[in-house]
């Protein structure tokens, strides 16, 4: 037995206390992460649940929801919140990071410069993706290294966006110890898995990529992949998300199910045209309605809770909304919006770790020879096998030349963006814009970082 192993077995036996940090524990969707907490029984389970954020209205208004979440709930785990980071990291076992730089309006400052000049703005892909990553690193790398200094033993779990560039640049302060999740692609398999009537559990997922593009490429179940199946069932395909905004002709062509956020490409054109024509944009419609939630919560703190679900609702049946507009995939059904989301992903990482509990799961590990296309260090989304010594690729097929392609392509844009924000370079901010395959002009990169630090105070070392 490791070491590793032998400490998580003593402190299961002692029955020590198991401790969770929040960073960004004010954000919306914090109270999934305590539902799933609640949902765990199990012996050596979290007990406390310390939130952080830097916004005290909000981290009360969700402490508020937490405590009604467990109303008459035994041994519910404790919460508490602090805007002290490092009080907020002593004593933590696991770190969960999902903070928010710049808050929603700077996300909305993400759209609109980007489609002001023609480009799509989401958070995560493109240019909206790499304004966000430039403000995010260096309060990134600052936690990274608070973390090492006080909660060294600590295992992080990442889920601030864009999550894969995130984690990349955390690695040199905590080595394997921080590990990036999303659930886009346990989703996706899940919901793949259910249109074949299979047990979505047992099924393994042959998936690759980065984080927001990446590929189902296979999808096993009894020694049988069940993927040639799935494709060729119009039916089947029409019975899931994915199925319905890719459609069936072109994922046969691809021979693989893409992850959601592969629209923005396939589609750019039609992405951006129906994004521009409506007057409220993603962020600015997030930023409303949260808003909206905080300033009720405020009031009426007792009703926190039902506050909460009411606007969750919203949310999340009008999650990319544009893009299956434009696939006519008409609105998200119950198995789409099914229980099971990043929350689900987050417990049964820090279960897996604390009870060296094997467990498979999708996640953002260096790649380690996974990809051939890529080095040892890259951050990849890939199936890993986890346990109390943490995550550890497995083997998957290869990627075409097309994903290949596109995933070395962001690959460089991703650590361009790194080392700007780690060096303050202009010119590899300006190289991130110029080389990411939404953005077809050097000049238009150009505009777009002048565009950014013209709103974004943060991005002042990048004036040129």
């Amino acid at each position: 037995m490791r070491w590793s192993e032998l400490v998580v077995a003593e402190l299961a036996e002692a029955g020590v206390q198991v401790r969770l940090t929040i960073l960004g524990g004010g954000g919306f969707r914090v109270p999934l992460v305590y539902s799933a907490l609640l949902s765990d029984r199990g012996e050596g389970r979290i007990t406390s649940v310390r939130l952080y954020d830097t916004d005290r209205t909000r981290l009360a208004a969700i402490g508020s929801v937490l405590r009604q979440q467990a109303s008459g709930i035994a041994d519910a785990p404790v919460v508490t919140e602090t805007t002290d980071l490092d009080e907020a990291l002593r004593g933590a076992d696991f770190v969960f990071s999902a903070i928010r730089v710049g808050g929603l309006e700077g996300r909305t400052i993400d759209e609109r410069v980007a489609l002001d000049l023609g480009v799509l703005g989401q958070e995560t892909v493109g240019a909206g993706g790499i304004a966000y990553g430039l403000r995010t690193l260096p309060v990134a790398l600052e936690i990274a290294t608070r973390i090492a200094a006080l909660a060294p033993d600590a295992w992080v779990i990442n889920f601030t966006n864009p999550a894969g560039m995130v984690t990349e640049a955390m690695i040199p302060a905590l080595g394997d110890r921080v590990i990036g999740i999303c659930d886009s692609p346990s989703g996706l398999g899940r919901r793949a898995a259910l249109a074949l009537g299979l047990d979505a559990s047992k099924a393994f997922y042959d998936y690759a990529g980065l984080n927001h593009l990446g590929w189902l490429r296979g999808l096993h179940a009894g020694g049988v992949d069940r993927l040639p199946e799935l494709l060729a069932d119009p039916a089947a395909l029409g019975a899931f998300e994915e199925g319905r905004l890719f459609g069936a002709d072109w994922l046969r062509t691809l021979g693989s199910i893409p992850n959601e956020y592969l629209h923005y490409y396939y589609f750019a054109r039609e992405t951006l045209a129906a994004v521009r024509s409506v007057e409220t944009t993603r962020g600015k419609f997030l930023l409303e309605q949260q808003s909206a939630f905080y300033a009720e919560t405020a009031g009426q703190p007792e009703n926190a809770l039902a506050l909460w679900q009411r606007t969750r609702a919203e949310r999340e049946a009008t999650y990319m909304v544009e893009s299956r507009e434009i696939a006519d995939a008409g609105e998200r059904d119950e198995r789409d919006m099914a229980a099971g989301g990043y929350e689900q992903v987050a417990l049964s990482l820090m279960r897996a770790i604390a009870h060296n509990e094997r467990a498979s799961l999708i996640l953002n590990v260096r790649n380690r020879g996974t990809l051939r296309h890529l080095d040892d260090d890259a951050v990849v989304e890939v199936p890993c096998t986890v346990d109390a010594n943490g995550a550890r690729p497995l083997t998957v097929s290869q990627l075409t030349d097309h994903q290949a392609g596109l995933v070395s392509a962001v690959k460089a844009v991703e650590r361009s963006t790194i080392e700007a924000a780690v060096t303050g370079s202009r010119s590899s901010a300006l190289r991130a814009f110029a080389w990411h395959p939404l953005i077809d002009s050097v000049t238009t990169a150009g505009r777009l970082l002048d565009g950014y630090v013209a709103q974004l105070p943060t991005l002042a070392p990048f004036r040129s």
